[in-house]
């Protein structure tokens, strides 16, 4: 009988951008909710990010995207940061590791499906792996609650609504909660990969 692969840690990075704090309340749950699985978990601004961050990333099992959503797409800064992943690109650095998003913007839509999909798109062109959400629609029967999980009903990734008088400590709960959601659900599989990867190898 072979022996079992050892159990392995995966690393998760969160990169993301934020305007006004609103963002980085939720990359702090997406964080929360990794870290919660006993993963590694890295906060970077992508705004500020270091040569060493860089490497974080290129390390990293799973990288989650993040940024407001303004103008019905991610922030001008965090676009900056994506047209600088492309010698990442060139090289294939992040060929087949884990990708996933997450989104504010003010209104209940404001085009928040589409900065989910250009996460999406610029994994895709890396050759990574999409992790959806992974969640039924909250809210959306008499009987549901707008503090019910994926309140607003995205699938594709975590999207959250937060009035534009708001400041980040305005971020609705039920849009925190499945921010941590979707980063446990992000560290889960990628341990789930790097097993596999450790079992393959062995």
């Amino acid at each position: 009988m072979s022996t079992p692969a050892p159990a392995t840690t995966p690393v998760v990075a969160v990169a993301y951008h934020s305007g006004y704090g609103h963002t980085a309340v939720l990359a702090e749950a997406v964080r929360a909710g990794a870290a919660d699985t006993g993963a590694t978990v890295h906060l970077i601004k992508v705004d500020a990010i270091t040569e060493a961050q860089w490497d974080l990333l290129d390390a990293a099992d799973a990288i989650v995207f993040g940024s407001p959503t303004y103008m019905g797409t991610a922030s001008g800064a965090f676009h900056v940061f994506a047209e600088a992943t492309a010698k990442r690109w060139a090289t294939r650095a992040w060929q087949d590791k884990l990708a996933a998003g997450f989104t504010n913007s003010a209104s209940k839509s404001g085009d928040k499906l589409h900065t989910l999909q250009f996460f999406s798109v610029l994994a895709a062109q890396h050759g990574m792996h999409w992790v959806n959400l992974g969640l039924l629609p909250g809210w959306n029967a008499t009987t549901a609650s707008e503090n019910d999980l994926n309140r607003l009903g995205f699938f594709l990734g975590a999207a959250a609504q937060t009035d534009n008088d708001r400041g980040p400590d305005g971020v609705h709960k039920a849009d925190l909660a499945t921010a941590e959601h979707l980063g446990r659900r992000v560290a889960g599989q990628a341990a789930l990969f790097a097993a596999g990867r450790a079992t393959v190898g062995a």
